[in-house]
């Protein structure tokens, strides 16, 4: 008898004694649900706080920053070099013909929560002329925007909903001075962090600080990258480099999607191994309860590989459905939900792949846990379980 008659045969009799041993089967299902619940829930942490950051972006927005800068905040750009790079070609103009470039200097402040009244650090960017024409998603939904040259600002709804003194009309003490929230906006589709803006100059006079952080710019088309690195590059006064939009938002957002990431394997491995072992043992039951008739056919000539295939299917079939239960709970209770770790609010995203990634992760459990009882079940001594009652 060939191999797949004899899975097959196996298989259907495994299949076939599972609702009299229900309770050991619904074992297996309960503990990979909650394994691949857990997992995909916590996952989906990560992929909705990357959303959150790249919502906004575009392919023709760049970033320009100091060439030896490790990131945004270790970037300085001079005022007579930001200047310059406003007249360098591929940069898109405004309605007044001017070019859309605007300077940007970032400082971090700390706001005290409405909830727990503790203390977080906030960055307070500070923005040149053309803010609107750069960010365009950016709306006002109560007040006006900041003038130049005085100590105004527009903080993102999330501040004033999260955060003290950020609705308009309240003031803020910075740096020893109070400043006059004038505006709230939303960001379009980033609004889960805490923001606010200002004026670029107004931040460096009140900071001590003599240079921007970076300058952003957009270009006349995506197309038009190359010939604005190639005129930077071409300038012998410009010590700078070029970014994407879409590579500072990644940056951005790195730090806390690998911290999302290490606690949702860190937390899935842990239930997945309570999953593996306590499937397992239910397997290992139903392979002593079955041993006679497992032998019986060994002796009339089926092989042991056979076997160990159909106890391995077996495990893997139990996890299927407590990988789709996982996967089903974890849309049905966290896709959308809002979470605000670290300071930086998101929706969670329960994504295919996500669900897919669970599915996997189920699958490796069933393996994991039917390899040793699968083993066992082929090698188990003809003579032994004839014996047994």
């Amino acid at each position: 008898m060939d191999f797949l008659k004899q899975l097959a045969m196996l298989l259907r009799m495994n299949l076939l004694g599972v609702p009299q041993h229900l309770g050991l089967a619904c074992t297996t299902v309960i503990g990979v649900t909650c394994a691949v619940g857990v997992l995909v829930s916590m996952l989906a942490m990560g992929v909705g706080a990357r959303r959150e950051a790249m919502g906004n972006v575009r392919p023709d927005r760049v970033s320009v920053l100091s060439v030896d800068a490790a990131g945004l905040s270790q970037s300085n750009i001079p005022p007579d070099v930001a200047a310059l790079i406003g007249d360098l070609p591929g940069i898109r103009r405004n309605a007044s013909g001017q070019p859309i470039a605007v300077p940007q200097a970032m400082v971090f402040v700390l706001a005290r929560r409405n909830d727990s009244g503790s203390l977080v650090g906030f960055p307070l960017t500070g923005a040149g002329a053309g803010l609107a024409d750069y960010a365009p998603e950016l709306h006002l939904t109560a007040g006006r925007m900041f003038r130049p040259g005085l100590l105004e600002l527009v903080a993102s709804n999330t501040c004033a909903h999260q955060y003290q003194h950020f609705r308009v009309g309240d003031t803020r003490l910075i740096q020893g001075v109070e400043w006059l929230v004038v505006g709230n906006f939303d960001l379009g589709r980033s609004n889960g962090r805490c923001g606010a803006y200002t004026d670029a100059n107004t931040v460096l006079s009140a900071f001590g600080r003599s240079s921007y952080n970076d300058v952003n710019v957009v270009l006349q088309s995506p197309a038009a990258f190359d010939e604005f690195v190639n005129a930077i590059r071409g300038n012998r006064l410009l010590h700078v480099r070029v970014e994407h939009e879409a590579e500072l938002a990644a940056d951005d957002v790195r730090q806390v999607n690998g911290i999302l990431i290490f606690v949702s394997y860190f937390v899935g491995a842990i239930l997945a191994v309570a999953a593996t072992i306590g499937s397992a043992n239910s397997l290992y039951a139903m392979v002593d309860s079955r041993r006679r008739e497992l032998t019986t056919l060994r002796a009339v000539g089926f092989s042991g590989a056979p076997v160990i295939a159909a106890t391995l299917l077996e495990a893997i079939l139990l996890a299927i459905p407590g990988a789709l239960i996982g996967a089903g709970l974890a849309w049905l209770f966290f896709n959308g939900l809002t979470a605000s770790p670290l300071g930086f609010s998101f929706h969670l995203a329960v994504t295919p792949y996500l669900a897919a990634l669970g599915i996997g992760w189920a699958l490796g459990m069933g393996v994991l846990g039917g390899l040793l009882p699968a083993v066992r079940a082929a090698r188990m001594p003809v003579t032994v379980a004839l014996r047994a009652k």
